[in-house]
């Protein structure tokens, strides 16, 4: 069973639409070492490309991505063992299931169990005012992009490479540096073409929990080692249309939610997930923003809608 948004009044789900802060990347082309890549939490989630977006057919490139982490990990920390055991029978009694969004036109696949994971982590995570942006620096996290699984290729990169289609890299760096391809932005729904060059930041790489965010709401404590990985864990990054992500800026659920719709159950679940795996907490106005649009998701099966 998978899920999506009932648009207020109607009586079936309808369908979704969606497409694709940030300090350069740095493109490198290090020769890959033997051990697997590593990090803390997510990846994209079910092991596919972009966690919680429909993954689009990759073009062979020279070298091995990184395998970013799978949902199900965070799914089982985020969320008791017997909620996850429950969500994944239900999820299994639907044969054809899908997710559908509000007169959109790509499905985001986001099975039920984890609508039912997010609902519950939601409930677990503490409810606190915002704490001050005292001391916040972007370089607390680290350094910006760096190669935390070890695969040969900055993060930037890794998410360019894993979240657009038709891409064309560059083989003079082991194929890290993405030169060009195609990104549906999940946030906006629209079409964008990525291009090295004067033009890149037509697309760029978002934190879903943003950052200075996260350092309001419990990152002040962590270590140094903890930040940087927050900042670079692949479950916590998408590719976006930039003029989106610039609009967007620090905001939480309470104070931005992206433009289409039909993206957003999905968005307010990596929220949750996100939040609950690093031990972050949310205010009271963002608690009920996201309960809102958890309490949206609705499972669709095939043909509806």
């Amino acid at each position: 069973m998978f899920v999506g948004t009932r648009a207020p009044g109607l009586d079936s789900p309808l369908k979704v639409a969606e497409v694709g802060s940030q300090p350069p990347e740095r493109g490198i082309g290090r020769p890959q070492p033997t051990r697997t890549s590593v990090g803390a939490v997510g990846g994209v989630w079910h092991g596919a490309p972009v966690p919680l977006v429909r993954p689009a057919p990759r073009p062979p490139v020279v070298r091995r991505p990184a395998r970013p982490r799978s949902l199900g990990r965070t799914l089982r920390r985020a969320a008791p063992r017997a909620v996850v055991l429950v969500a994944l029978a239900v999820a299994a009694a639907v044969l054809v299931p899908r997710w559908t969004g509000t007169g959109d036109a790509v499905r985001y696949v986001v099975p039920a169990a984890e609508v039912v994971a997010a609902r519950s982590a939601l409930a677990g995570l503490p409810v606190r005012g915002r704490a001050p942006m005292t001391g916040y620096d972007r370089s607390l996290f680290g350094e910006a992009w760096a190669d935390v699984d070890h695969n040969g290729c900055d993060t930037r990169n890794d998410v360019l490479a894993r979240d657009l289609t038709g891409i064309e890299t560059d083989p003079d760096t082991a194929s890290c540096l993405v030169l060009s391809g195609t990104l549906t932005d999940p946030y906006s729904g629209r079409v964008v073409s990525f291009e090295r060059g004067e033009d890149s930041a037509d697309v760029q790489i978002d934190h879903v929990v943003a950052l200075a965010d996260a350092w309001q709401k419990g990152a002040q404590q962590w270590t140094a080692g903890r930040r940087e990985e927050f900042a670079n864990d692949p479950a916590n990054l998408l590719a976006v249309e930039g003029r989106v992500n610039q609009d967007k800026g620090a905001g939480d659920a309470a104070t931005w939610l992206p433009p289409s719709r039909g993206y957003r159950c999905a968005y307010a679940i990596r929220q949750v997930l996100v939040k609950a795996e690093y031990g972050l907490w949310v205010t009271q106005a963002e608690h009920d923003a996201l309960a809102r649009w958890l309490g949206r998701c609705t499972a669709a099966q095939e043909g509806s809608g």
